[in-house]
Order: structure tokens, then sequence, then C-alpha cells
């Protein structure tokens, strides 16, 4: 919902969430609610999905934990089918909108085993990197492309990786509570991870240019749009 209100408001900016657990939501109504932001959007929206690891978002979802990635794989099929016009089980008409490509809404994928990898190469544009290093990404694109390159796809996957920054003693705390809170057990390992200073933020920018990513998405931990205005200056 936040994502069509910016649709609404915006022209030219890309929309993506990165991550959506897909494993905890019903997937026809995902499928819907993904074409149709794609409809409003123009075309701007990119569905980057997870399979999750965290056991309260399934506990708190009423969905079973470990049986997401057989979930998972049957979700993307239907999606798919929907996303095409076809019929899904329970009707013979078509029950999303149609996407502005015609066949799919853009998917991303996230996630580090060789399942999540594969799903790139059958229905995604390409890989997120959630958290991790610009090393990581680099390791990871080579075995993406190892998948993309044996499913026949035609040109490249595309690649983007998402950091979390802070920047200003006044926001530490409320930064830092706000990852630990959400985040549980692997707070403290994503909030020693996070931006910090704007020496930190040109570095991790710099760096994952470097090895080859498309796109880095900038997290607020602590939402103002001072942070925004900070982020900027430290980067352009």
């Amino acid at each position: 919902m936040t994502l069509a209100a910016a649709a609404g408001a915006t022209e030219r900016i890309g929309l993506m969430t990165d991550i959506l657990l897909a494993a905890t939501r019903e997937p026809v109504l995902l499928a819907k609610q993904a074409a149709t932001l794609d409809q409003v959007s123009g075309g701007r929206f990119v569905l980057g999905i997870g399979v999750g690891a965290r056991p309260d978002d399934f506990t708190v979802t009423g969905f079973n934990l470990h049986d997401r990635g057989k979930r998972l794989d049957e979700a993307l099929d239907l999606m798919h089918r929907a996303w095409r016009g076809e019929p899904v089980p329970g009707t013979t008409e078509p029950v999303t909108p149609r996407p502005v490509n015609g066949h799919s809404v853009p998917i991303m994928i996230g996630g580090h085993t060789e399942r999540a990898i594969a799903r790139v190469g059958k229905y995604g544009i390409g890989y997120t990197l959630g958290g991790g290093t610009p090393e990581q990404l680099r390791g990871t694109m080579e075995r993406v492309t190892t998948i993309w390159n044996g499913a026949g796809r035609p040109g490249k996957p595309e690649f983007r990786a998402l950091a979390y920054f802070a920047l200003g003693d006044e926001v530490a705390a409320e930064a830092e509570g706000n990852l630990k809170t959400y985040y549980g057990d692997f707070g403290p390992r994503v909030w020693a991870g996070t931006i910090k200073t704007a020496e930190e933020a040109w570095q991790r920018v710099s760096t994952f240019e470097q090895v080859g990513a498309d796109e880095l998405i900038m997290f607020m931990a602590a939402p103002a749009v001072e942070q925004a205005e900070r982020l900027a200056k430290a980067v352009f």
C-alpha cells in the first residue's frame, strides 16, 4: 500500500519490495496486488521476494515455516499463470490485471541457497542481496550467471543489494533499537553492518559499484528526511 501511494505521487522513480516474504502470503491475492501496482506505476514496480528464515514471520501469519521453499515454488508457478491470463483453480476467468510487459510482473529473488539461485534462472530478472557484503555479492553473481546461462535466458541478470544507514550520533540509539527489535536474534549483526558515517556510505557505494552491482538500495534505520539529505551529500 505504501508503494501504491508512492507510485501515485511520482513519475520516474523505481519501486521495489526488497524483500517481501512471498511464502507468508496467499499467492493469487499477491499476484493480483503486484499486477495492480505494476499497472498503477506504469511498469516501474519490481517484486523482490525471498523465502524467509525467521520463525516469527511465519508464526504471526499462520503459515508453516518448514515447507516454505516448496510452497514458494508452487506460488511462483501459480502467480505467473495468473499474470499470463490463464485460469487458476476455482475459476475459468482471469483473476489479475495483465502486467505492463504482457506476461509477468518483474521479479528479483533474494536468498543464499541453491534453490534460491535456481529461482532466478526460472522466474527472475535478477538477484538481490540482503544486507551482505560486496564480496558476497561477487560470489553470488558468478553462481547466478551460471544458472542464468544454463537456463538459456537471453541477456544477463540484474544485480541489486541493500544496506542500512544511520548518519549522525543523535539517531544512533533509535536506529539500533529499530533494527534489533525487528531482526531479533539477528539484530546485533545487522546493526554492526549498518553504515554510520558519510565515509562509510561512500566506501560502501563505491565497493558495490566495483564488484558490478547495478543498484544499491539504502534503507534508513531511523527514518527522517534529514537522513536522506545527509546520504545524498555523502555519496553524490
